[in-house]
């Protein structure tokens, strides 16, 4: 039984990803370097393999590559601009401004509700299960 792309499970929504974000995932998983989207991969698979990990929400890639001009824009945000800071590199200074392919991707979580998190928790967690997937992750 599904209900706004998420599965119920014993009254519990499971979250999912719908074809055009599932379409999207698969692209921008693309653009990491292979150790790092195989590490993802195995991350995500343990993590919905998990009977409680998968109804706290679904890990999906936000940003892999990001131009220097993307990341200054991000860098901006809770200095010169409005919003939370969510980052302390310039451009040019992340490891998102290499490549594609690119040694860096941004996780968060798809909710039940449909909204997305950058749950600090969650993020460690997912984090543990890429380390443990590749010891390159860092």
């Amino acid at each position: 039984m599904t209900k706004q792309n998420n599965t119920l499970v014993n009254k519990r929504v499971v979250p999912s990803l719908n074809e055009a974000q599932q379409r999207q995932q698969k692209l921008r998983v693309a653009q990491a370097v292979p150790h790092l989207a195989e590490a993802f991969a195995e991350a995500s698979s343990r993590w919905q393999g998990d009977p409680v990990l998968r109804l706290l929400g679904i890990p999906f890639v936000t940003e892999c590559y990001r131009s220097p001009e993307r990341q200054e824009e991000l860098y901006a945000q809770g200095r010169s601009k409005p919003g939370p800071i969510v980052t302390y590199k310039r451009g040019g200074q992340s490891k998102h401004n290499v490549g594609p392919p690119t040694p860096a991707l941004d996780v968060a979580f798809r909710l039940a509700d449909g909204s997305v998190s950058w749950s600090g928790l969650l993020l460690s967690k997912f984090a543990r299960l890429m380390k443990a997937a590749d010891a390159r992750v860092v």
